[in-house]
């Protein structure tokens, strides 16, 4: 398959970005975020079922994206959660059942 695309490349003029496996010099966002993922969660974690590592790895993501400090961002998350005041919320529409939206939303 790998040749097949590769083929293809060469075929339509274009050119392939390599980046040679283990060289952060080349892809250092990728190199870094593995890095971080290894020592905060993989390191310090045993999974014992799939699903348990569906768990722990979506809690570790949503908090890396949304808590965690980031020296490259002045140690502020890069989407932290925001909950929107009562106002600035769209006017909610009830459901079939009667029912509201909690007061707050919240984004990710």
């Amino acid at each position: 398959m790998a040749k097949a695309v590769q083929g293809w490349i060469r075929g339509v003029g274009a050119k392939s970005a390599f980046i040679e496996p283990g060289s952060p010099w080349e892809n250092g966002y990728v190199e870094s975020f593995n890095g971080k993922l290894r020592d905060e969660l993989l390191d310090g974690e045993v999974f014992n079922t799939l699903a348990e590592a569906r768990v722990l790895i979506e809690q570790w993501r949503v908090h890396y994206n949304t808590t965690r400090p980031h020296s490259s961002l002045g140690y502020r998350p890069p989407a932290p959660e925001v909950i929107m005041p009562e106002r600035a919320r769209p006017v909610p529409h009830p459901g079939s059942n009667g029912s509201s939206p909690p007061p707050l939303t919240m984004l990710h």
